[in-house]
């Protein structure tokens, strides 16, 4: 999932020790119930994701020195992880951000153009926008395959949680000739579950569609003080949004396995 809030997609499908329990990104929408505080990463999430873009637009404003601006953002984002450093926290966050906003200053630097700190974030979002209606068209909706790999073993221990249903040697032998990516692709034999992950892909469609149809115009106008702030608007407060829609539509879609467990298990 930079500073761009998008990029929380993909932040916590590898658990970080010293986040045990907590669920970020979309992790938040596997759980039982949904705490956005959580999902966005707390307060210091907050700052992280939207200092560096808003220190970058509120200085190029006040100034309409694109240096400033520039040199601005990209200590605001170094702060963030330096804080980290400090703190002995994990860092995988705020370096990505640092990550986002460098390119970000590089491409506007080289071109000299303000409104050019945005654009790769417009083609990033271009980019997960045809992703995600290419994986609608083909019925392998992206949510499902975000949400599957986080159950199926590739965040730290989940797999360690998943009970053997048969026991024994035949329960070994299956653990070592099961591919690991096999869960990945068999939740498509549940038509409830690719609707459910079908929709719940549109709501990020719509989100990028939206920042797209908005921030596209004021980039084309060179209007950076709109641009930096629908960029902001429309960064971790819309994505917080889609994550809770998308919990609401996916939570619930596994309740039922307990039980046909606990039915196996007695016949």
């Amino acid at each position: 999932m930079s500073s761009h809030p998008h990029d929380e997609e993909h932040r916590d499908l590898a658990a970080d020790p010293a986040d045990a329990g907590v669920r970020r990104g979309m992790r938040a929408v596997t759980g039982d119930s949904f705490s956005l505080g959580e999902a966005i990463g707390g307060v210091r999430g907050v700052v992280e994701a939207i200092l560096p873009g808003l220190v970058f637009v509120v200085a190029y404003v006040l100034t309409t020195d694109l240096t400033t601006a520039l040199v601005g953002s990209g200590a605001a984002a170094l702060v963030t992880v330096g804080a980290r450093l400090v703190q002995r926290t994990p860092v995988t966050q705020a370096v990505g951000g640092v990550l986002g906003i460098a390119v970000g200053v590089i491409w506007a630097w080289t071109s000299g153009e303000a409104e050019d700190f945005y654009v790769w974030g417009l083609w990033t979002n271009a980019a997960y926008l045809v992703a995600f209606v290419v994986s609608i068209v083909v019925r392998w909706p992206l949510v499902g395959l975000f949400v599957e790999a986080v159950r199926a073993g590739f965040v730290e221990q989940s797999a360690a949680q998943r009970p053997a249903k048969d026991g024994g040697a035949a329960a070994d032998d299956t653990a070592q000739t099961a591919s690991p990516w096999a869960p990945l692709a068999a939740w498509r034999a549940d038509a409830d579950l690719v609707r459910r992950y079908t929709i719940a892909s549109w709501f990020w469609v719509g989100l990028f569609g939206i920042r797209l149809a908005v921030k596209v115009p004021l980039y084309l106008d060179g209007d950076v003080g709109w641009l930096g702030t629908m960029h902001l608007a429309l960064g971790l407060p819309l994505w917080g949004l889609v994550l809770w829609l998308t919990w609401v539509v996916v939570r619930g879609a596994h309740r039922e396995e307990p039980a046909a467990d606990a039915a196996d298990d007695r016949a």
